[in-house]
């Protein structure tokens, strides 16, 4: 008996090696979603980033106007050579994050960042409510 096939399914050349994923290169690195969780504090809010595979250098945080963006950028060469010099192997990977966020209730002069163990934390304070001054004036 024949398989039934559904008429979505595209064939392509390279659908064996998509199925096996990462497994295709054993030492390959694969960068997984940029993940962030942010919770709301009395006073601040704490955004966690995570960024697996990424090392402290390779992340930036700008912050222009009302508006934060995180990128993270990291690219790296697998060079194997025999004995003459020629390449047995040569495996190059790159990968590349950019996220922005609103931080137009953020006192963006006090914002802190901290990266462990593939985990940006960012502590993000809240402005302080504008509170109106009253003062007297003095009639001449």
């Amino acid at each position: 008996m024949y398989g039934l096939t559904p008429f979505e399914r595209t064939f392509g050349v390279f659908d064996p090696f998509a199925e096996m994923g990462s497994g295709f290169v054993k030492d390959g690195k694969q960068f997984a979603a940029c993940r962030t969780d942010i919770r709301e504090e009395d006073d601040r809010y704490i955004m966690e980033s995570e960024l697996p595979g990424f090392e402290k250098q390779d992340i930036s945080i700008d912050i222009s106007g009302s508006s934060l963006t995180l990128k993270a950028e990291h690219s790296e060469n697998m060079d194997e050579k025999d004995k003459n010099g020629k390449y047995i192997r040569r495996e190059r990977t790159y990968g590349s994050y950019q996220r922005s966020f609103d931080i137009s209730g953020i006192d963006a002069d006090h914002i802190s960042a901290d990266y462990k163990n593939g985990i940006l934390i960012m502590v993000l304070p809240k402005k302080k409510p504008d509170v109106p001054v009253s003062r007297r004036l003095e009639i001449q």
